[in-house]
C-alpha cells in the first residue's frame, strides 16, 4: 500500500481501482475512503465485487489498476465472512482467538469481555452458535487494537435479534475506540441505521453518500426495485440536522435530538 497522497485525517483511501480476472472485469474505477470514527458500508447484489474490494484493501489481491493509500502505521483488524474449523480439532475459543499470533491472557480476556463472550473462553469453538462465533471473530479482530476494522458480512448465521445486538456492539466499539469501520453487508434494513456512509457497488460505484440519500438514488432503486428498496430501507435513527441530496449536512440546530422513522 502507498502512504503518499493521503488526505489529512483519513485512515484509508481507495482510488480508481480496476480489477480483472482474465477477461472478466470485476471492479471498474472504484473510489472509497474511511476516516477515524466513521462507519462506511458496502452494499450491492451478489457478485458485484464487494469481497474482491475488501481483499484488495487487505492486500490479499493486487488490483489491475489504481491504488490503496493508508495512514502510516495503520493497524487493521479483519473479521472474515466465515471460518471453517475442523470438527475433530480440539480447539477452545481462547486458543482460537490467539491463532497466528501471541497475545497476553489478560488481553484475550479483555477482548472477549468487550464483545460479551468471556463466558465462552473455555468452550470448544465447534459448539458455539453462529451469533457467538461472530462475537468471537470480532474479539479476535479487536486484539490487534485496530485503527481500522474491516468486517465482511458480520451478520452471517445470526438471527434477527442477534443482528440488532451485534450492530449495537459494533457501534459501541467505534465510539469507545474511535476506529474507522469498513463493513460489507446484505442486511440493508439494518445497515441504514448503523452506518454513516453507504457505498452501493455493482462493479462500479453506483451511488454513495448518507443512507437517506442513497435509498432515493435512481441506480439504487434500479438495483433493488422500488418495492424492495422501500421495504429494506426502513430504519430508525436520531439526528439534529438535515441532509442535501448528496447526504451532506445543510443545517444543524441546538434542539434536542428527535426520533424519525424513514421508509
Amino acid at each position: 500500500m502507498s502512504q503518499q497522497g493521503l488526505n489529512k485525517g483519513r485512515l484509508l483511501e481507495v482510488e480508481g481501482i480496476d480489477m480483472h480476472f482474465g477477461p472478466v472485469q470485476v471492479l471498474d474505477g472504484v473510489d472509497l475512503a474511511v476516516a477515524p470514527g466513521e462507519v462506511v458500508t458496502l452494499i450491492g447484489p451478489n457478485g458485484c465485487g464487494k469481497t474482491t474490494l475488501v481483499r484488495i484493501v487487505l492486500e490479499l489481491l493486487k488490483p489491475t489498476r489504481g491504488r490503496v493509500v493508508h495512514r502510516e502505521g495503520l493497524s487493521v483488524g479483519y473479521m472474515p465472512q466465515r471460518v471453517l474449523v475442523d470438527p475433530v480439532l480440539p480447539l477452545s475459543v481462547r486458543r482460537f482467538v490467539q491463532l497466528g499470533a501471541r497475545f497476553r491472557g489478560a488481553d484475550v480476556n479483555e477482548a472477549l469481555d468487550e464483545v460479551g463472550a468471556c463466558q465462552l473462553a473455555d468452550w470448544p469453538v465447534q459448539q458455539i452458535s453462529g451469533g457467538e462465533m461472530q462475537r468471537v471473530l470480532l474479539a479476535r479482530a479487536l486484539l490487534r487494537r485496530p485503527d481500522l476494522l474491516v468486517l465482511d458480512e458480520p451478520l452471517q448465521g445470526v438471527d434477527v435479534n442477534g443482528q440488532v445486538e451485534l450492530y449495537d456492539l459494533i457501534a459501541s466499539i467505534r465510539d469507545r475506540h474511535g476506529c474507522g469501520i469498513l463493513m460489507v453487508s446484505h442486511d440493508l434494513h439494518l445497515v441504514m441505521a448503523a452506518t454513516d456512509h453507504v457505498v452501493c457497488l455493482n462493479r462500479h460505484v453506483c451511488c454513495s453518500g448518507h443512507p437517506e440519500a442513497v435509498t432515493q438514488h435512481p441506480e439504487y432503486l434500479a438495483l433493488f426495485g422500488h418495492a424492495g428498496a422501500e421495504r429494506l430501507a426502513v430504519y430508525t435513527h436520531h439526528h439534529d440536522h438535515s441532509h442535501d441530496d448528496a447526504g451532506h449536512i445543510i443545517d444543524a440546530s441546538s434542539e434536542s435530538d428527535s426520533e424519525h422513522t424513514h421508509g
